[in-house]
């Protein structure tokens, strides 16, 4: 690497900046002199609670703000200019309209679907077995669902309930999403993704009586290569098309279709038995053998008084947006795990019932609340502080969203392809990694970054805490130096000929989403002008930056 003594010295420097080590600069650049003042019931509840703890919270800057709200709204970082324009509105409401504008942008819906592709398992191949057509379907039933704002328990109905083409309806793969596709396995996928619980330690009769509702789901192929019917199957049939013929049909035999609908012999008289299934809570239900058993499953679960369904929502949304459940982890509801805040949470579920499960109500709750921008910095380390949200959780960017900011600044791009599964994918390359419906399209660096595996949906099988191995990437990767040498942007920047302080604001501001303090600025000036080479020293700037914690860390 070239000039590694002079660039370690500059990246030292620069890593050790004083919004996460406190003190008083940090409160100048950081941190909002404005004292905060309970904004709804929300603040009412959090802000009581912290108080009975002794603990007083900071309000973060606007340049805080701005770069957390796009991060956790969007998934990428403010422009320049996006920045300059609003720390230049001097209006009090100002926050709140930001959150009301960045909630109808594009980049909104792609970021949330990038969320629940995670917690739903889209993915192509291994361990998930989707197929891409299939993956790609599910992703557009989830985008759809999320940009018309459907509501929540119809989005889950429609799931639940769902039969159909994996290619054509795309709600039917939330039962091919699943590594185990016996009525146990499927029962237990439902109760951790729609429920928040996990089945681990369930006595087995408790999981077997759940797993009556999901015993007469069938899956059938058709002469559509890998395109599969689910269905409810009461007989146990499992019936393929009657234009399909074993033997003489290969997967990849193109024949023609008369609909898209299967095509199988009426069904015979009902003589089975009535199924009796048991909810979760131990309640017990007799179901007719003309009816679905998984819609009796789900007029049971999207109740409003049903104990899991809107808690479960409620928790996981709040700990994608503030990084921490009120019940944590999100996944993990139970007698014995209990909220951190009871009051808080009963009173997300009650706006998020009254409105009719509407989602983005229950973003502008949070996003527009006190609480939520608070201020990054810990001014008090007892546990009870973090269970109790009285500073903003810092985390590193999710890998998608770190290589999507790297490329905006850099105005570069990444090529994502798969050469498994076949057919081989191939993505065009104006594509972010934040908008990638498959989770098998991967690239090294996503991989390095901890991309989820989408294996269990889980919410702690994405991994953003560093490694030792990322920051090596970072500071060392040819690639990334190459993206902030070459990349048009900042070499546009550079070859502009502005003065040298005008380069580094505009720099921090495109990078870190603020201006520079006197020092700082100071500081690369001098590191610029006495460097042999201006532009190469310019890249050190922008390279020190990008590692800093300030940039690898929403905060």
């Amino acid at each position: 690497m070239r000039n590694l003594t002079v660039f370690g010295v500059l990246v030292f420097a620069l890593l050790v900046f004083p919004g996460f080590v406190g003190g008083e600069e940090a409160t100048n650049i950081f941190e909002s002199p404005t004292p905060p003042q309970p904004a709804g019931e929300l603040d009412r509840i959090v802000f009581t609670k912290l108080e009975q703890l002794g603990i007083k919270p900071i309000l973060c800057s606007d340049a805080v703000f701005v770069r957390r709200l796009y991060l956790d709204m969007l998934g990428k970082l403010p422009t320049s200019d996006e920045v300059r324009e609003f720390l230049a509105d001097q209006s009090p409401d100002k926050r709140t309209r930001l959150v009301d504008r960045l909630m109808e942008r594009r980049e909104f819906v792609d970021y949330w679907a990038m969320k629940w592709g995670d917690t739903l398992r889209i993915k192509a191949e291994i361990p998930v077995n989707l197929w891409p057509n299939g993956a790609r379907a599910f992703h557009r039933f989830v985008w759809a669902s999320l940009a018309s704002n459907k509501p929540y328990d119809q989005f889950v109905r429609e799931m639940l309930t769902a039969s159909g083409s994996n290619f054509r309806v795309g709600a039917v793969n939330f039962y091919r999403a699943v590594q185990d596709r016996s009525p146990a396995g499927i029962a237990s996928m439902v109760t951790l993704t729609l429920m928040g619980v996990r089945t681990d330690h369930w006595p087995k009769e408790r999981l077997d009586g759940m797993a009556v509702f999901f015993s007469q789901i069938a899956y059938k192929p058709t002469s559509e290569w890998k395109e599969e019917v689910v269905f409810w199957d009461p007989w146990g049939l499992r019936l393929v098309p009657t234009n399909f013929v074993p033997g003489r049909d290969t997967p990849g035999t193109v024949r023609p279709k008369p609909t898209d609908e299967v095509i199988s012999p009426a069904p015979p008289p009902v003589s089975h038995e009535p199924l009796v299934g048991v909810f979760p809570d131990g309640t017990k239900v007799t179901i007719p053998p003309d009816r679905d058993p998984r819609e009796v499953f789900a007029e049971w679960l999207i109740r409003p008084d049903n104990p899991w369904f809107t808690k479960c929502i409620v928790n996981r949304v709040w700990a994608w947006i503030m990084g921490r459940g009120i019940i944590h982890e999100p996944d993990d509801i139970r007698d014995d795990n209990p909220p951190s805040n009871p009051e808080l949470l009963a009173y997300l579920e009650k706006e998020m019932i009254q409105s009719g499960y509407n989602l983005r109500h229950l973003y502008r709750i949070i996003l527009t609340s006190q609480t939520y921008q608070f201020s990054s910095i810990p001014h008090n380390s007892s546990p009870e502080a973090l269970a109790n949200f009285a500073s903003y959780l810092p985390r590193r960017l999710e890998a998608e969203v770190l290589i999507d900011a790297i490329n905006d600044i850099t105005g570069t791009n990444d090529l994502y392809t798969s050469a498994i599964p076949e057919p081989f994918t191939y993505m065009p390359r104006d594509v972010s990694a934040v908008s990638l419906a498959d989770g098998s399209i991967i690239s090294p660096f996503l991989t390095l970054f901890g991309r989820s595996a989408r294996a269990t949906g889980a919410f702690n099988e994405r991994s953003n805490k560093p490694t030792p191995s990322q920051w090596l990437h970072m500071l060392n990767s040819s690639a990334i130096y190459s993206k902030l040498a070459s990349g048009p942007k900042l070499t546009a920047l550079f070859r502009s000929g502005r003065p040298i302080p005008e380069i580094v604001d505009e720099l921090y501001v495109t990078i870190l989403s603020r201006t520079p303090t006197p020092e700082e600025l100071q500081s690369c000036r001098e590191y610029i002008e006495k460097s042999r080479s201006r532009p190469e020293a310019m890249v050190d700037v922008a390279w020190a930056l990008i590692n800093s914690p300030e940039f690898l860390y929403r905060h």
